[in-house]
């Protein structure tokens, strides 16, 4: 009877520690993590607008509408927030990424302006803010291109089984959004001079 009861504990434990419950748990965590590096890189282009603004503004005084249009898509892109509780809500999710695209679209107004002033161009404070700015771009698709790919991961994760029982009986984790394109993303930006 002993031999049996302990014999039955192993199998119980061998079957549990096969059953995905921590290795859910980290890739989430993953994920987690891979969305607040989506966050940082998009925190530092929002804190990196204002300066470049200030040198615009500088040289190009007549162009307050495209200028405020910038400060506008800032402040709302930054006031979206999405939580990592949402990261499962398309609607939320989508939201912020709207908002986020409207940004992108302003500093490409932003970017237009400054190629009609040459003496902007030339400037060095100018210059390095630019640089700052494109870097950073590249770091915000590099992050979102890590959380899809955690969230690739994490999704294939809780749908395969045995882990599929563990998130239906224990965990219940949702499966997390994609960042996608922009609506009309997959046109070619069309260049008129």
């Amino acid at each position: 009877m002993r031999k049996t009861r302990i014999l039955l504990l192993l199998i119980v434990m061998v079957l549990i520690s096969g059953c995905g419950y921590n290795k859910m748990q980290q890739m989430e965590e993953g994920v987690f993590k891979a969305w607040a590096d989506v966050e940082a890189t998009l925190q530092r282009r929002a804190d990196l607008i204002p300066n470049l603004v200030e040198v615009v503004k500088g040289y190009a005084s007549h162009e307050k509408e495209t200028l405020q249009a910038v400060i506008e898509a800032r402040a709302k892109a930054t006031s979206v927030k999405i939580s990592p509780s949402d990261l499962g809500n398309q609607e939320v999710f989508s939201q912020f990424q709207q908002a986020q695209g409207a940004l992108s679209s302003a500093l490409s107004r932003l970017m237009v302006v400054v190629e009609r002033y040459p003496d902007l161009k030339a400037n060095q404070n100018f210059l390095d803010l630019q640089n700052q700015l494109e870097g950073t771009e590249n770091r915000i698709n590099v992050a979102r291109q890590r959380y899809n790919a955690a969230v690739e991961e994490f999704n294939a994760t809780i749908r395969q089984f045995p882990y599929n029982l563990t998130n239906s009986l224990l965990l219940k984790l949702e499966k997390k959004a994609y960042f996608k394109a922009d609506e009309g993303a997959q046109a070619a930006p069309k260049v008129k001079f």
